[in-house]
Formats: C-alpha cells, sequence, structure tokens
C-alpha cells in the first residue's frame, strides 16, 4: 500500500533482479519476504506470475516471483501502530496478515470436526494427555544441559552477575529475565510484560534448531523449508534483540536486556494481547468446543479465528458468557508453558483439528522442531513470547464478531472470528470504551455524511463524489502541499493515467499488483491504469542525459491513482480505489542522501504541526533480505541516522532493526492525532533498485574508467499521503471542527432583520471577492434559529448584522462556540481572516 493509503502488512514473496549496486551481488538470493512498507508494499492476495522484465546490464533478470503468502481479511485498520509490524517483533500477526497455505488441495477441511456446541469437550483431556508425554520427553533432554555462569548487562550499563538479594549467581539454563528483575525490584518483574534480549553469545550446548527456534511463527504462515528466522535467536542472532519470555532460561551473555512494560513499548503492547489470543480460545474450547484456527494480536487488540461448522456462528448474546469465563481463566493466574515439539508430536497433539493439522503439515518442515505454548488446557501452537501467566490480564472486553474464511479464502471453510481487548488495569479498559465512543462520534463517515461533503455511489463503488464543501477542504489541502513545493525548490509534474503493462514488467510491480489494477486491452496489447507513480518519473529522469550538476531533481505529482480493491475491503475514504497523493521522487547523489532526507523531515514536521499533530520517528535498517551492497545500505542508514539527529537530536528516534524495505532503508512517521491513535500517512524510503530496473544514470563528471557514470538513489516520500485518508484522519482529528483555514463554511452573514438584507449580501460578496467561503442566511427563520444552525453547521464565525452595524459599516462577530468577539469595520474583519488563513489557524 501506499504512504496513508491501503494500509496493510504484506507478506509478499519477490524475487527482483539479482544485481544490485557493486560486484558482490551474483548469486541469485532466496525469495524476498518484503517487509511494511508505505511505498512499495504488494497487495495481500495472489498475484498472477508475469514474465520477467526487461535486463538491465548490472540487473540480470533471472527472476521469478513466488505466490504472495497473506490472507484477505474484511476489516482493514489504519495504522500502523504497535500491532506488531514494527520491532524486534517483526512479522507479528496485525490486522491483515495471518497464513497463507501453499497446498490449496481440499478446500473445506472442517467436516465433522464441530458438529455442536459442547462445553469442555473430551479431546482437551486428551490432548493434555499427550502434552505431558511430550513433556516428559523434553524435561529427560534437558537434563543433558550444563549450567554455567552468565553476564547480564541491563540498559544503564550496569553488569549484574548474581542474585543481588540472594547472592546465587545468574548462570544459563536457570536464570530467565524475571529472576533477574526480581533480583533488582519485585515491582520491575511484576510490572514488566516482555523481555527484550541481546546475547553477547550463547552457551555450548544451547542448539536453535533443537530449541524450536527455526523457521518462522507457524501460526502467523511463516515457517517452511525455504523461510529464514526473522526474529528468533538461532544462528547470526548475535548483537541482535530478540523478544524473550520473562520466564525462559537465558541462553548465553547478555550484552542489552531491557524489561518491556505495557504503556511504553509497542513490542510489549503485541505480547500482551498476543497472550490474551490465547486466553480467548481457551475460553471458546471451554463454552463451546471451537476448533480454534489462529488467533493473532492485533495493532489494538486481538481475535481468534474458530471453525464451528456450517450452521453455528457467534451472536452478541455470547459475548457476557465468554467474558466470564475469562475472568475465570485470569483469576487462576494460568503460566504459559513454552514446549518445544517435533512435527510429529505437533501432529498428535493436534489431532482432530483439521487447521491446526494443515498449518503443521505445510509450514514444518519434516524432521524439525516447532514449539507450543500451554496455559490451563489450551494449548496451541505458537512462536510465542508470552507472559508470565494470565493474572496479569486484569480487564476484558469482547468488541465485535464476524465471519471469515480460513486463509480469507472465500471458497475455504467459513469461520467465526471474535475479537476482544484487554489491559493490565481496568482504568485502562474504561478509558479505552469512552475513546471508542469518541471515535463513533467523530468518524469521517459519519460527519462527511453529516456536513455534506462527500457522497458514494453503487455506480462507482470505491471512488469518492467530492461534494461542493468536501471539494474546497480537498483542493485546499494540495494548495497547501503545493505552496510547500514552491518554498522547497520541487517541480511539478503531469504523467499519464495509463501505461502499457510493459511498464510494471519493467518496474516489477507487474508481478504482485496485477489482480490490483485496472487493465484493458488496447488494440491487443494489454495496459493498466496506474496505482502509482514512481515508475513514470524514473521514465522522465531517464528520458535526457544527467549530469552530476544536475541533482537533486525532486518530481511532485498529484496524479489520479487507481487501485482494484475488493468491494469487502471499501471503507469509506480510508481504503477507496480512485485516490490521489503528494508524491515526490526525489533523485539525488548519494552525498546528497543527507540534505535530502533532512529537507523532507523539515517538510513533514511543518505539515504535521500545522495540523496540530505530533509524530514519533523510526528507522528502519537493512532486512536479511536486503539487494544491494552492505557497504552501500551502510552508508545510507549512517546518512538517514545523521539526518535524523540533526533534525530530531540523539535519542529523538529509534531504530526498528532490520525492518527497513528490500530495496533501501526508510524512515517510518508515527503521527498522533486528537485522540492519540497513530496513524503512519507519511514517509521517507531510500530505493537503490528502481534505478537499476531502468537502468538510470547520470554522469558523475569523472575521467576515470569505470566511473564515468554512477547510479542515482531514488528518496520515495509522501507527507500527507493519500489525499482521501489524510481528508479522513484530519475529519476524525478535527470532529468535523475545521480550523478557519481548510473550512469549507468560513463565514456566514446573519440579519437581524430583513430590512439589513442588502447590506449583508454586499458583505458576503466582498469576502467572496477576498476569497473566503461566506454565506449569507436571508431565510425567514428567526435570528436565534440562524445562529444556532451555522453553529451546527460548523461556521468558524457568525457576522450578526443589526441597524446599528449597517450606520457604522460593520459587523457584530461571534465564533461558532458562540463566543460574542464584538464590532468590527469590514476592512478589519477581512485583514482579521487574511491572517488567520495566512496563519494556518
Amino acid at each position: 500500500s501506499h504512504p496513508g493509503h491501503n494500509e496493510r502488512t504484506p507478506r509478499a514473496q519477490y524475487e527482483p533482479p539479482t544485481s544490485t549496486m557493486g560486484k558482490d551481488s551474483k548469486k541469485v538470493p532466496p525469495a524476498l519476504s518484503l517487509n511494511k512498507t508505505a511505498k512499495f508494499a504488494v497487495l495481500d492476495y495472489p498475484g498472477v506470475a508475469q514474465p520477467p522484465p526487461p535486463e538491465a546490464e548490472d540487473a540480470p533478470s533471472s527472476s521469478k516471483a513466488a505466490a504472495p503468502s497473506s490472507s484477505k481479511s474484511k476489516d482493514g485498520s489504519g495504522g500502523g501502530g504497535g500491532g506488531g509490524g514494527s520491532g524486534v517483533q517483526g512479522r507479528r500477526a496485525n490486522v491483515e496478515s495471518g497464513p497463507r497455505m501453499d497446498d490449496a488441495s481440499g478446500r473445506l477441511i472442517g467436516g465433522e470436526s464441530f458438529t455442536a456446541r459442547i462445553k469442555n469437550p473430551e479431546w482437551l483431556k486428551i490432548r493434555e494427555e499427550t502434552y505431558a508425554s511430550i513433556r516428559i520427553r523434553r524435561d529427560a533432554e534437558s537434563e543433558i544441559r550444563t549450567p554455567v555462569p552468565i553476564s547480564v548487562t541491563m540498559p544503564d550499563g550496569a553488569v549484574l552477575t548474581e542474585n543481588r538479594k540472594t547472592g546465587a549467581g545468574f548462570e544459563s539454563w536457570k536464570t530467565s529475565p524475571y529472576d533477574v528483575a526480581a533480583s533488582i525490584s519485585q515491582g520491575l518483574a511484576d510490572s514488566a510484560v516482555v523481555a527484550r534480549v541481546t546475547y553477547a553469545d550463547y552457551v555450548s550446548d544451547y542448539d536453535p534448531i533443537r530449541e524450536g527456534e527455526g523457521g518462522g511463527d507457524v501460526m502467523l504462515g511463516e515457517g517452511g523449508d525455504d523461510d529464514e528466522d526473522d526474529h528468533g535467536p538461532g544462528e547470526g542472532g548475535i548483537g541482535k534483540p530478540v523478544l524473550w519470555d520473562l520466564t525462559r532460561p537465558l541462553v548465553g551473555n547478555v550484552t542489552k536486556l531491557e524489561l518491556l512494560k505495557f504503556d511504553g513499548d509497542s513490542d510489549a503492547k503485541t505480547v500482551f494481547w498476543h497472550s490474551s489470543a490465547h486466553v480467548l480460545g481457551e475460553a471458546l474450547e471451554h463454552l463451546y468446543g471451537c476448533r480454534l484456527t489462529i488467533g493473532p494480536p492485533l495493532a489494538g487488540g486481538f481475535y481468534y479465528d474458530s471453525y464451528m461448522g456450517s450452521g453455528d456462528a457467534f451472536r452478541e448474546d455470547d459475548y457476557k458468557p465468554v467474558e466470564a469465563e475469562v475472568a475465570k481463566i485470569t483469576k487462576k493466574k494460568q503460566k504459559f508453558e513454552r514446549l518445544v515439539v517435533t512435527k510429529d508430536e505437533a501432529l498428535g497433539l493436534f489431532a482432530g483439528n483439521p487447521f491446526k493439522e494443515q498449518i503443521i503439515k505445510t509450514k514444518v518442515p519434516d524432521g524439525s522442531r516447532t514449539t507450543v505454548y500451554k496455559c490451563g488446557d489450551l494449548i496451541d501452537l505458537c512462536r510465542g513470547p508470552h507472559l508470565p501467566h494470565t493474572g496479569r490480564i486484569k480487564a476484558f472486553a469482547a468488541t465485535r464478531h464476524s465471519a471469515t474464511n480460513w486463509l480469507g479464502d472465500t471458497e475455504n471453510d467459513s469461520l467465526q472470528r471474535m475479537y476482544g481487548i484487554t489491559f493490565p488495569d481496568k482504568k485502562m479498559l474504561k478509558v479505552w470504551k469512552e475513546n471508542q465512543e469518541k471515535a463513533k462520534e467523530r468518524d469521517h463517515r459519519r460527519i462527511a455524511t453529516k456536513q455534506e461533503l462527500i457522497m458514494f455511489h453503487d455506480l462507482s463503488a470505491g471512488s469518492a463524489f467530492w461534494l461542493p464543501h468536501g471539494a474546497r477542504i480537498y483542493n485546499t489541502l494540495i494548495n497547501f502541499i503545493k505552496n510547500h513545493y514552491w518554498k522547497r525548490g520541487y517541480d511539478e509534474v503531469i504523467t499519464p493515467n495509463i501505461y502499457n503493462l510493459d511498464l510494471w514488467h519493467k518496474s516489477g510491480h507487474a508481478m504482485h499488483y496485477k489482480d490490483a489494477m485496472f487493465c484493458f486491452d488496447v488494440e491487443g496489447q494489454e495496459w493498466a491504469m496506474k496505482p502509482m507513480n514512481c515508475p513514470g518519473h524514473c521514465l522522465m529522469f531517464g528520458s535526457a542525459i544527467r549530469s552530476y550538476r544536475d541533482l537533486p531533481i525532486r518530481y511532485a505529482d498529484f496524479g489520479v491513482l487507481h487501485r482494484n480493491e475488493l468491494s469487502g475491503a471499501l471503507s469509506g475514504l480510508t481504503r477507496v480505489r480512485r485516490f490521489q497523493q503528494d508524491d515526490a521522487h526525489i533523485f539525488c547523489r548519494e552525498d546528497q542522501i543527507e540534505a535530502e532526507v533532512t529537507g523532507a523531515l523539515d517538510f513533514m514536521s511543518s505539515v504535521y504541526t500545522t495540523f496540530g499533530m505530533t509524530y514519533k520517528l523510526e528507522l528502519s535498517t537493512r532486512p536479511k533480505k536486503a539487494l544491494g551492497e552492505k557497504a552501500l545500505w551502510d552508508r545510507a542508514e549512517a546518512a538517514l541516522a545523521r539526518a535524523m539527529d540533526s533534525f530530531a537530536g540523539k535519542g529523538g528516534w529509534k531504530v526498528n532493526p532490520e525492518d527497513g524495505a528490500f530495496y533501501g532503508p526508510k524512515i517510518d512517521i508515527k503521527v498522533m492525532d486528537a485522540m492519540e491513535r497513530v496513524h503512519q500517512c507519511a514517509t521517507i524510503q531510500l530505493d537503490f533498485q528502481l534505478p537499476i530496473r531502468f537502468e538510470l544514470q547520470y554522469n558523475t563528471g569523472s575521467k576515470e574508467k569505470g566511473k564515468e557514470f554512477a547510479r542515482p538513489i531514488i528518496v520515495h516520500r509522501a507527507m500527507l499521503g493519500s489525499v482521501e485518508r489524510m481528508f479522513a484522519v484530519l475529519c476524525e482529528h478535527y470532529g468535523g471542527k475545521w480550523p478557519l483555514w481548510l473550512s469549507p463554511r468560513q463565514v456566514m452573514v446573519i440579519p437581524i432583520h430583513a430590512d439589513w438584507n442588502e447590506y449583508c449580501q454586499q458583505v458576503r460578496d466582498r469576502l467572496h471577492t477576498e476569497g473566503f467561503f461566506a454565506d449569507v442566511d436571508l431565510s425567514k427563520n428567526t435570528f436565534q434559529k440562524k445562529v444556532r444552525q451555522a453553529q451546527v453547521a460548523q461556521y468558524n464565525f457568525q457576522l450578526v448584522v443589526g441597524e446599528q452595524e449597517v450606520k457604522n459599516g460593520t459587523v457584530n462577530i461571534r465564533t461558532r462556540e458562540n463566543k460574542v468577539e464584538g464590532e468590527k469595520k469590514i476592512d478589519e474583519l477581512v485583514e482579521m481572516l487574511k491572517n488567520l488563513r495566512d496563519e494556518h489557524k
């Protein structure tokens, strides 16, 4: 998805050209798992394999697309927030990710595994007995481990080697992060949700494969023979942070142990809600005997999908029983136990659940191991980590339910989904519920309808009709950005709306985007409406000989974009088929990266400060499956870091290790609105790969052989993201009370009596001439009703006119909050309004 538009967590596989910016990239790398990016995220349903792009001189086209691996959810969510698309949690599921099985055979697999609602079905005991027998085998294996002394370094630099209270030395296979925390303070240990551990080394008898660390989280569709470990320790994890159960013993010397709390870290929230999903699953098994499928954490909460046959479904009447059952589970303080199991053992544990069986058969390689977690009598396939026990969950609410399908495919079994939210404090749940009510009141769809800003019609589903007052806001936002462009040295360009599909083969997007493009035949060739601007800008750059003196070149484009979103995914202005964005691409030299990124950050800050919104910055660095020379990545990341230090100061931003896009590092900008909700609208991303695909180059001015030409680097950047989505965000941020400079209804002139109608019309005409959205109420309504209607309609000012104002050539000013500002001459009024408009107030 693009910045701020149709945001998803892509899980597609991608193999662009293998050669990048240097001589070391000669081997075809394994298929690349795209991380969450705002710019090039591949849509989450399968694309049609396309021919490879034309060869570039340093970009061999031996690429072959693998099928995307993300399932579709019908309830898109904004944002990006702490649902796990960021941080060392890496590939934790969020609102629209989930498993995709490569084996599509046997569409309907649920069968008779569920026939009717049964409380505490007999198979729960059988599963526990199987678990107990496996536990005995694993405990026997653990006896060969030899504990050795280890040291643990805390974030403040303190090096701990023993329990401060008892004097007992810290040892591998025995000492857990919880033990370390408790030796400092019991309160610290009890308030932490999870640990983030950076290992200096591992003890000699630690084997990541034996410990179930290889591969990904099978419950999120990860794992498999060609899936690398992205967030477990494993080989190569030394020096990189990994999330670790508080109660799981450490396996080496620790260079940094962070104890994460719910309020202080998005990874902690993700783990808290992941554990809560297990508790919800346990309750559903107890009450109804559901066959559980997947239950991931989201950006704000979690859900669990259950198979309940073809004739049953959740109802709102189920909410209270589920909440009561969850309360029982949390009061018991059931421990979360981690157990390593073989593939055969896992199949035995989940015999009778065809969904878990398919996950295991498809995603767990033969001869390997994976992990399960147990709390109470729930046993679930899971990578973890989890809370120490269920008692940490102090407040739970079932929030809603819906129908879905196994793996998001409508040809598969129908599933029932229940959503929930939990907190470590009951007060937090109360505040959350209050904010939910506020969010309903501020819903942009409700406000836009009430204020007659936009409309939709089935004859063009997913494309907004901008009514006159809505178009005023839309155009004001665009002009606001254009004014910045003029001041900041951007050149606006206009590019075609339709292209031959060969363009998208060359860029690499056709492999994955084709299903999301509106394609059609033109004289026997396939064409499509553009879903993004960057390939067109590459054509423009490559259309002339460029010198190093020409750079940077900054192309800005408000071109209309179209994406063929599924009708079930369309949602107001946050997910549409037709949109515009303040898209720009900066073609620059490597030595210009820092200056250009600093300028883009300043641009972003100015925009969001104007909107009255705060933001946080995160630097997402080189992922394991990245293209390009590591030295180039290192230099680019250093340039970004210097730019962020210069802009926000040291400590004013954080690093997301290995969370960059495969084609370059990026800066994630998390924006907070008036309700403290997080939005990811703006983006700044470096791209080393498109210049290779389009064979872009510039004359370096060097006469040294082999160095006469160089590739430019592209900075993809957007401030608003899509104008449609930003409109929705601002609508809810302001609650429909638009500031004057953005307001579609700025002034209403109101005569006290019809005798003053002519004067009022003259005032309105003067304001209109000065460029303000002014109206006059000449209706027969009472004066009080006219004022009230203007305030409800959110006119920023009402200008009241009576006999005295006519004589004095003035108006009496009231605000929409009904504050009386007093009389002003018309010229003074115009000057006041101009100042407010120019100052964006």
